[in-house]
């Protein structure tokens, strides 16, 4: 699992039937401290309903397969969980 904001929607009027209904986010990975952590942004099938700004978990791989309902969809990355809080380093980091 990992930990990111999410910065902004993915609109695609054009895609794999397989991701039909899907809502698309675009992440920003962040390190335990909450500052940007990746090198680049992650798409991600929404399955929780979060929203612009939010903290959020994601999975990659066959686990975001799973997660979205489908071995067979083109899924490489799923958001799992809305991050209320973390604790790293002695500090606690708000989800929003």
């Amino acid at each position: 699992m990992h930990l990111a904001r999410v910065i902004g929607t993915v609109v695609s009027a054009r895609k794999d039937e397989r991701l039909n209904g899907s809502k698309l986010l675009l992440l920003e990975p962040l390190s335990p401290t909450g500052k940007a952590g990746g090198p680049s942004a992650v798409i991600a099938v929404d399955t929780v309903g979060a929203g612009v700004e939010e903290a959020v978990i994601y999975v990659t791989g066959s686990s975001a397969r799973r997660a979205v309902g489908s071995e067979d969809a083109p899924t490489d990355a799923a958001v799992v969980g809305i991050v209320d809080h973390w604790d790293a380093n002695g500090r606690t980091h708000q989800g929003i």
